[in-house]
């Protein structure tokens, strides 16, 4: 992938945008969490929790890596799992954008 350098807006950018896909995703989580407990009736149910929330927390921590030399790898996949919509990463610079949406 090419080499792009950040201005200060565009870290910024980046940063919001970054927190926002992972708030989402976490939100998304909890709920999940939630019900996995309210339809259980089971004690073990805290146990499957547990394997639930390991796992998540395995693949968020693989996922959201922010260093810039990874940043649009992360971006792109933020967009095409959903997390983020293009629009919410204008802030980047078009250029990138685009390279993003590819």
């Amino acid at each position: 992938m090419l080499e792009f350098t950040w201005s200060p807006a565009e870290k910024k950018a980046a940063r919001a945008a970054f927190d926002l896909a992972l708030a989402r995703e976490m939100k998304s989580i909890r709920q999940e969490a939630e019900a996995i407990l309210q339809n259980s009736r089971e004690d073990r149910a805290v146990w499957q929790l547990h394997d639930f929330l390991s796992e998540k927390r395995r693949k968020l921590d693989q996922k959201y890596d922010y260093r810039y030399s990874v940043l649009m790898w992360v971006f792109s996949r933020l967009v095409s799992e959903g997390w983020l919509s293009k629009d919410e990463l204008s802030g980047i610079g078009a250029e990138k954008v685009e390279v993003i949406g590819r």
